[in-house]
């Protein structure tokens, strides 16, 4: 059905600067490690042997960098629903960890517009990424940037 959707559709100049699209909060688990390891091929085992991590002087198993980024994947939001038919590409993404995450953690992901670069037919949206744990330390920062096609 054509008008069922979860949100309504929008264009590169329906957004705004400072825009924030919150993303539901994880609390990373034993499994989540256990599938990220088995996705990524990842085997070191600061990622999945806590007796490793203990004698390392960590209190639990060491979330994987990308294990937290992925944290930030827009899709996770109503974002996606909003750009249905506006989106052209995912154009590229960074990151930096900046505090370690550990199992029992609670991750808070946010975008944020933080540059909006109108082109002819199309614009350069570019969100800032934030994940913060459950006492309000921010363990990563980053940008996402998007190519969306102006209103028709």
């Amino acid at each position: 059905m054509s008008d069922h959707r979860l949100a309504p559709p929008r264009w590169f100049e329906d957004f705004a600067l400072g825009e924030v699209f919150n993303l539901p909060s994880r609390t990373m688990t034993e499994a989540i490690f256990l599938a990220f390891q088995a996705a990524s091929g990842d085997n070191h085992p600061i990622h999945y042997d806590v007796e490793f991590c203990r004698r390392h002087g960590m209190p639990h198993m060491l979330a994987h960098g990308f294990q937290v980024a992925i944290q930030t994947a827009a899709g996770a939001g109503l974002f996606p629903f909003m750009v249905e038919d506006s989106l052209k590409a995912f154009l590229d993404q960074s990151s930096r960890f900046l505090a370690p995450v550990f199992v029992g953690d609670t991750l808070y992901a946010s975008l944020r517009i933080a540059a909006l670069e109108p082109q002819r037919t199309t614009g350069v949206l570019t969100m800032a990424s934030s994940v913060k744990n459950q006492k309000g330390v921010l363990v990563l920062d980053g940008t996402q940037r998007y190519l969306l096609r102006k209103r028709p």
